[in-house]
């Protein structure tokens, strides 16, 4: 069996465990496979998934500057190539459109990694369509193999329209995690249609058991028992916590409640400085990024998962969140909001709450409800755990991946 090259912008990351566990699914169903990373881990800490994947990983260049001469090797094996005109030509085209250092070094590692590679490397696969797509494509053309992508979010939405349309002419196929990006998607490709299929990422419910303990009557009266809610994610714009962090405030004085947030990201001090001018930092712990078990004890401790999404200045946005589905799978009553694929997990009034982005007074109006109704909390919690069980586990999504990753989408 040929290897699968799976090329990711870094490995292992705490905040991508969806692509963990597609790695570990497709190794499960036997695929050869071998990782290639842009980037060195940062996070000091590993998921128990990343201990069960075997597969070795080869870390490119992260600045071509850095390892020069393993950049010169490759170019002189495969300057002769006679897919290296293609390739390079390819690369200076886009290059003249996106003039950049970034771009620069994306042939740089392509060089590395066509050379590098396993000499039984049979297709390449990309995830995220932005960087590491290019990354891929480049070395695709260098090494005469086929490749394909896995898109998200902020990778579809930030990518110019001329480089996502000349992407999906060139690769084989495409799979994204929600309808509203096969949509966006489609339409840049009518011609192509079948290139690009919609696979949830769904959850592997064997490690997220189900809720084993009853809810709380909390009623957000008690001071010595707050109601507890939490949030996760990347403290970054689309995450919208500047605007959270203001329905906190616009809460009721005497109402009793405890925020938790786990996660990094660059806005940490920004919005610890934001929480105190607003008067609500003691009643905040900010965690940091934790390990995925640590993170399923702090969902069993909380009461509430809330997640403000919204669309950046730049158009980044998420996808469909792996963690609401986390916390639905935990039976949490979740708070969001209207963007992208969000609605096409929660559905408004039956299965969670969902409100307009960047609304303060509404999202507090929805935590407000919450805190104060018991009962509403367990209706919601149990709604979204049925239908988060039902609708989005893993086993579906990873064997569609596996399938057109054997027969080449055909």
């Amino acid at each position: 069996m040929k290897k699968t090259v799976i090329v990711l912008k870094g490995y292992p990351r705490l905040s991508e465990t969806f692509i963990a566990q597609e790695i570990l699914g497709l190794q499960e169903l036997g695929l050869d496979l071998h990782l290639v990373s842009l980037r060195h881990p940062t996070d000091t800490r590993r998921h128990p998934v990343h201990e069960s994947i075997k597969a070795p990983v080869l870390y490119l260049p992260e600045y071509l500057h850095h390892e020069p001469l393993r950049v010169l090797r490759a170019w002189r094996a495969l300057r002769r190539r006679k897919d290296y005109k293609e390739a390079f030509s390819l690369w200076r085209k886009d290059l003249r459109r996106d003039f950049t250092r970034n771009r620069i070094r994306r042939f740089g590692q392509a060089l590395v990694l066509a050379h590098e590679m396993p000499q039984d490397a049979g297709w390449l696969y990309a995830h995220f369509l932005h960087t590491p797509a290019s990354v891929t494509q480049y070395a695709a053309i260098l090494s005469a193999l086929p490749w394909s992508c896995s898109a998200h979010a902020k990778d579809i939405w930030t990518s110019p329209e001329w480089e996502k349309k000349e992407k999906l002419a060139h690769m084989r196929w495409l799979v994204s995690c929600t309808a509203l990006n096969v949509e966006h998607l489609h339409a840049l490709v009518p011609e192509a249609p079948h290139k690009i299929s919609l696979v949830y990422h769904g959850l592997d419910f064997s490690r997220f058991g189900n809720r084993t303990h009853g809810y709380s009557d909390k009623d957000g009266r008690a001071a010595a028992d707050p109601v507890v809610i939490i949030s996760v994610g990347r403290l970054v714009t689309k995450k919208g916590y500047d605007t959270l962090l203001e329905a906190l405030a616009k809460l009721p004085f005497g109402l009793n409640w405890r925020f938790v947030h786990i996660g990094g990201g660059e806005l940490g001090q920004v919005l610890e400085r934001r929480a105190a001018r607003l008067g609500i930092s003691d009643r905040i712990t900010w965690r940091g990024a934790l390990a995925q078990q640590d993170v399923l004890r702090a969902y069993r401790e909380a009461d509430i998962f809330v997640l403000a999404s919204k669309v950046a200045g730049n158009g980044d946005r998420d996808g469909l969140p792996n963690v609401l589905m986390e916390a639905q799978s935990q039976g949490l009553a979740c708070i969001s909001t209207k963007v992208s694929a969000i609605p096409e997990l929660i559905i408004d009034e039956e299965t969670g709450l969902l409100v307009e982005p960047e609304k303060p007074d509404l999202l507090c109006a929805a935590l407000e409800r919450l805190v104060t109704d018991a009962p509403l909390r367990q209706k919601l919690g149990e709604a979204g755990n049925r239908r988060v069980r039902d609708r989005f586990g893993h086993q579906k999504g990873i064997a569609e991946v596996a399938r057109l990753l054997g027969d080449g989408g055909t």
